[in-house]
């Protein structure tokens, strides 16, 4: 097994695992396939949902192919800013935020994503006159999981359609200055007609918002979502088609720039999370492998029942032979990677490749059991850099203080 021209157990002996290896010609190849589709029928701003991967190396890479950055909290902004974002390229897009965080994002001049007619009118005493878009909950809603399903009205997220027009008169009289409108749906969706509709509800509103108040809207921003197949019988988002049918729909109702915010599209099929075989046990009903990465390292499967295509990569071309279920080190029955894959035989030292964990893999890793994050490798044309340590022991406990009375 191959990644970017480096053997995966090469990379395993060198870093060490668990590791998350990242091709970067596969990234760079993501990005430029749905940004060119989406530009080909308009001008569009093509928003990394950074929430998938805020690694400064990631970020660089896609900072260099001309990405904007879809930011959700302020260290993300942060993190933006420093991998070399400019703020007019970063748009935030808070939930429920707090006044200290709007004071630090507008401090920066960073284009804000209005969640709440509350936000509104705390942000216009904040920063007079600061660039908004609202984000808009449309009713429309869906994803791979209940958790991550956002466009519904029965969600947090937004505000109602139906407030829509009174909240951007609202700004408009508060003399804040709106250029565009937003929605998100949800997570993992891989059929073009739930964007189709979505549009539909933005661009009615963009066309109630100008008879109303005058307003014309440069930005329609249909938000991210972009699923990729996650097993192998799965077919890949159509981007040439979603691009038609969502920029046929913005030009027809009058906004300049079309906006999308992909991240696990760009992001997740580029890494897989190396993982080594540390014990084999035989249960009556299981054979389980036992790895060094567990639901700290990658927690979609447990979280939310996600399915990761596995390989052994040091067997990459021995049939299959028996069924396990690859399990972590941590203390929980449901820390498991996945269950039930027929794989070679297994021996303890071989390497377990995870596929598809650049989003939400590390970014939503975690030290439970006291056991530090996994290191993060980026590779190009045989050529492979340490982006990310490993964190040691000495990194949990570097921010703890112990009171004086309990010095030794």
């Amino acid at each position: 097994m191959l990644i970017g021209g480096i053997a995966a157990s090469d990379i395993a002996e060198e870093f060490g695992t668990p590791v998350y290896v990242t091709d970067e010609m596969a990234l760079r190849g993501n990005f430029r396939r749905i940004n060119g589709a989406f530009n080909s029928q308009m001008e569009t701003r093509t928003h990394f949902a950074c929430k998938a991967n805020t690694n400064l190396a990631i970020l660089r890479v896609l900072q260099s192919e001309g990405a904007y950055i879809d930011a959700v909290s302020l260290g993300e902004v942060e993190l933006c800013l420093k991998a070399g974002f400019p703020a007019e390229r970063i748009l935030y897009t808070g939930v429920m935020a707090s006044t200290s965080e709007l004071e630090q994002v507008a401090g920066k001049g960073i284009p804000i994503n209005i969640d709440s007619v509350g936000e509104l009118r705390r942000l216009a005493q904040i920063s007079p006159g600061h660039p908004v878009s609202f984000r808009i909950n449309p009713d429309v809603g869906a994803g791979h999981h209940a958790h991550v399903v956002t466009g519904a009205k029965s969600t947090k997220f937004g505000i109602q359609k139906e407030a829509a027009v009174n909240a951007y008169a609202e700004a408009l009289a508060l003399g804040l200055k709106p250029f565009g409108i937003h929605a998100h749906i949800g997570a993992g969706v891989q059929d073009p007609e739930p964007f189709a509709r979505v549009t539909d509800v933005l661009c009615a509103l963009y066309n109630d918002i100008k008879d109303i108040t005058g307003l014309k809207l440069k930005v329609v921003d249909i938000g991210g979502g972009v699923g990729i197949p996650y097993h192998v019988e799965e077919q890949e988002m159509d981007v040439d088609l979603m691009a038609k049918e969502v920029c046929s729909r913005i030009r027809a109702c009058g906004a300049s720039i079309a906006a999308i915010e992909p991240g696990r599209y760009i992001i997740a099929d580029t890494t897989v999370l190396l993982t080594r075989v540390h014990d084999i046990k035989d249960n009556p009903d299981k054979r389980f492998a036992g790895v060094d990465a567990g639901f700290n390292t990658l927690i979609r499967p447990a979280f939310y029942g996600s399915f990761h295509h596995v390989a052994v990569a040091n067997k990459f071309s021995t049939p299959a032979e028996l069924m396990y279920d690859i399990v972590g080190p941590i203390c929980e029955t449901g820390d498991f990677i996945a269950k039930e894959r027929r794989l070679p035989r297994l021996t303890e030292g071989d390497i377990i490749a995870v596929y598809d964990t650049g989003a939400y893999g590390f970014t939503m890793s975690s030290n439970y059991n006291s056991r530090g994050r996994a290191a993060e490798v980026l590779v190009k044309d045989g050529e492979a850099n340490l982006v990310r340590e490993r964190e040691t022991t000495e990194d949990l406990f570097r921010h703890q203080r112990l009171p004086t009375r309990l010095m030794l």
